[in-house]
């Protein structure tokens, strides 16, 4: 089956993935290890000059899938299509970020029935946990700033031992040592200060044909490396601790990255640079179907908008019709047409571009075409590389393929990334090539007309629309409701989740259905609106709340 029939069906709502809820021990236990900024420069990956031995190790007992692309060359919309298994421009997260945008900041806020999946995870039994970024657009990037019904613990110290016994859990542990700023000059004189190696000669690494071939770049290019096995040394730690705490045979574990290399001309575009990440799967041999041998190469083409998808049918949970991904990791039998992926502002400059790739050739259609892609960033700006770039293109002093970045860009593009895997030939204009022209531009055309893209209306627009006049719009708190002897919370607010205490200093339970309240306890509960403000926190029964100091009553009903 195509993914455009799937996605068909998605779309209409018929499409529920089999998979019942399990019992606790029939199901895994899931942890997804997310670098930043980095394309596969891995050993296990091909890459000669990485020193990844740990990634190697974890690719050796899993599968390597060669053909992984987020949907964004940059973090917050590519996250935002991860969390919740929908292409980033459909639920108004495609803007790099919305909490940045110059006119105003905004959250995105998506459609009511629209939850990220470690909610959906946690609604099924499972304890969630993550560190310190979010960076979903319907948060910031910190901890604490998102819907708190996400997860059981975000932020400093995640630990999968906090939960209940016989608990399984996901955790999404993010590593920002590969992150673009760690180039940044100031910053690697810190790195090194803290004990970071440096373990890449910068003679022996490949510069790619957009770039001169400077000293420089090859600097830049070699610090990469060297981000990149400190962040290797990390993931083996975390890899050590699921071992010694004999989770390694109840876990799958999915390395990867958030988007392509963190270097210009890769990050913020939708070049196979900012888009194809390598991503490792490793399977305990309960959970390990035949064809995933360990060291085994999966070709199949894979959206990040898939990882949503897979994760709940491991875990047992239906997939949610809205979700646009399929389950590329879960099941052998998926295959993917196409992957598609998607460029609009970036900071205080706007783009406006879309992708279609059937992994052979990439078609890219330029909504503001005649503008340069490399348009300076203030952020950027602090790349060695990038200062070398405009000096470079200033003199005149690049060829033809190293200066179509800062020149004004075509309408389309089209590439034969087979023979052309940097991309620099475009064969939109060439007569042999029309048919493939003809054909991935109807496909991105039907994908269009599939999915909503909310950059056909200008940002204010939308903008305007999610948080009116510029504030932004609070969740109704949640009102009680007693049923048959079992307390029923509920929010006015459409698609607000709920959260609810019985201690006032004990930890937020995801509220999932009608439960019967432990004598003489105070229970508590508030509610979160995917983008909107946290509505005030209500207490049931009212009259135990009157007797506490600086508490206004709240109505309840029986």
């Amino acid at each position: 089956m195509t993914v455009r029939l799937l996605l068909i069906r998605v779309l209409l709502g018929v499409l529920a993935w089999p998979g019942l809820l399990l019992a606790d021990a029939d199901r895994p236990n899931i942890l997804i290890l997310m670098a930043e900024d980095l394309s596969p420069r891995i050993g296990a990956f091909g890459d000669p000059v990485a020193k990844t031995p740990n990634i190697d190790r974890l690719a050796a007992e899993g599968v390597r899938f060669t053909n992984a692309f987020t949907t964004a060359g940059v973090c917050a919309p590519s996250r935002a299509a991860h969390i919740t298994g929908m292409h980033q421009a459909s639920i108004g997260a495609q803007h790099m970020r919305s909490s940045s945008y110059p006119d105003g900041p905004y959250l995105a806020v998506p459609p009511p029935e629209v939850k990220a999946y470690p909610e959906l995870l946690r609604r099924a039994g499972y304890y969630t946990l993550t560190n310190g970024k979010l960076d979903y657009q319907f948060s910031t990037y910190a901890a604490g700033s998102g819907p708190f019904t996400i997860w059981d613990h975000e932020g400093d110290d995640p630990d999968w031992n906090r939960r209940a016994d016989g608990q399984p859990f996901f955790a999404l542990i993010n590593f920002g040592m590969t992150h673009e700023s760690r180039m940044f000059p100031q910053n690697v004189e810190k790195q090194r200060a803290q004990g970071w190696r440096q373990v890449t000669d910068p003679a022996e690494v490949e510069v790619p044909p957009y770039y001169p071939d400077t000293p420089v770049i090859r600097r830049d290019i070699a610090q990469q490396y060297d981000n990149v096995h400190e962040m290797d040394r990390q993931v083996g730690l975390w890899l050590k601790r699921l071992e010694a705490d004999g989770l390694l045979d109840d876990t799958i574990v999915i390395w990867t990255t958030d988007h392509g290399d963190g270097l210009p001309r890769a990050k913020r575009e939708i070049y196979d640079s900012g888009i194809r990440v390598p991503l490792a799967v490793y399977r305990p041999e309960r959970w390990r179907p035949s064809e995933a041998e360990a060291g085994s190469v999966d070709t199949r083409l894979l959206s990040f908008v898939d990882i949503a998808p897979s994760v709940l049918q491991w875990a047992g949970v239906d997939q949610p019709a809205y979700q646009q991904g399929v389950p590329v990791l879960a099941d052998q039998q998926v295959r993917r047409e196409y992957v598609f992926a998607a460029r609009d502002r970036h900071d205080e400059m706007l783009f406006h571009e879309r992708a279609i790739s059937d992994g052979h050739f990439k078609y890219i259609f330029n909504h503001r075409a005649g503008e340069p892609g490399g348009k300076p960033l203030r952020y950027r700006e602090q790349l060695r590389t990038m200062q070398e770039l405009h000096e470079w293109f200033e003199s005149g002093r690049m060829n033809a393929e190293q200066a179509f970045w800062f020149e004004p860009r075509p309408r389309e593009e089209l590439y034969d990334l087979d023979a052309d895997p940097h991309e620099v030939n475009n064969l939109a204009g060439d007569p042999a090539y029309a048919a493939e022209v003809d054909r991935l531009r109807k496909a991105l055309e039907e994908w269009h007309d599939l999915v909503a893209d909310l950059s056909d209306e200008p940002e204010a627009v939308m903008a305007e629309r999610f948080w009116p006049g510029g504030k932004q719009p609070i969740t109704e708190p949640p009102s009680y409701t007693l049923r048959e002897g079992q307390i029923v919370i509920a929010s006015p607010t459409v698609g607000a989740s709920i959260g609810y205490r019985l201690d006032e200093d004990g930890p937020w339970r995801l509220y999932t259905g009608p439960f019967t309240l432990p004598a003489g306890a105070v229970l508590e509960a508030k509610a979160v609106r995917y983008g909107w403000q946290e509505s005030s926190v209500t207490r049931y029964p009212a009259e135990v709340a009157l007797k506490a100091a600086a508490l206004k009553p709240v109505s309840y009903t029986h």
